[in-house]
């Protein structure tokens, strides 16, 4: 029985069926792929001021150009791979599993932050998000070579450091916006504790990844 077996086991054994079941659930409502997506489609239907000007029709196709290449599309490449028996798992179990698909989605990534780095009037707050969000990744993927990285905690990390640059950098944003970003980021890391064979380093890792990659994408000038 190899370790990644036996944390699964005694996860099994500590908790019961109800918590693992919110777990999974948790972590799979915020998955990595929908974070982007998450955080434009509240820009466009909650705080709209980042979007002045844009008319609906407008607001919609970005949001659908961000979900389906940073949601979609990777999703599509990874269930290709999984077809095509390039890696084990969809769900990505081992360091190995995950080295294709990480090329994948950054080119994806890199894509839709090159679309709208290169639109005149997009917002630079997401092109912050999206610059942040590639650079998230290609970080994953080198820590990945070394230990296998907790994707949702690389997530988790950019959405805290994002609301929190955010707060402090525009006029109309509110602080519970960040104490929402920080209590889905504790739900999800907690849930991952739970469900996942990530070791507790792997997933502070991810949580420092994370931010640091949002950092270094919200202060690079565009």
């Amino acid at each position: 029985m190899n370790i990644e077996t036996k944390i699964s086991s005694s996860t099994v054994g500590q908790y019961g069926i109800v918590t693992r079941f919110f777990a999974n659930l948790f972590s799979f409502i915020f998955h990595p792929l929908l974070i982007n997506s998450y955080i434009v489609a509240f820009f466009i239907f909650f705080h709209s001021s980042v979007f002045t000007g844009f008319d609906h029709r407008t607001m919609m196709f970005r949001f659908i150009t961000v979900f389906l290449f940073t949601s979609v599309f990777p999703v599509f490449a990874v269930f290709l791979c999984w077809r095509l028996k390039l890696i084990k798992s969809i769900y990505l179990h081992t360091s190995r599993d995950r080295i294709i698909p990480y090329i994948l989605v950054m080119f994806f990534y890199w894509w839709t932050f090159y679309v709208f780095n290169n639109l005149p009037d997009s917002p630079s707050v997401v092109k912050h998000l999206l610059l942040g969000s590639f650079l998230a990744v290609c970080g994953g993927w080198i820590c990945n070579i070394y230990f296998k990285i907790s994707m949702h905690a690389i997530a988790m990390g950019g959405l805290v450091i994002f609301f929190l640059l955010f707060v402090f950098n525009d006029n109309y944003a509110s602080g519970l916006y960040l104490s929402i970003a920080l209590l889905v980021a504790g739900a999800v890391c907690t849930a991952r504790f739970i469900v996942s064979d990530h070791r507790p380093a792997e997933i502070y890792a991810g949580l420092v990844v994370g931010s640091l990659a949002q950092l270094i994408g919200w202060i690079f000038p565009l």
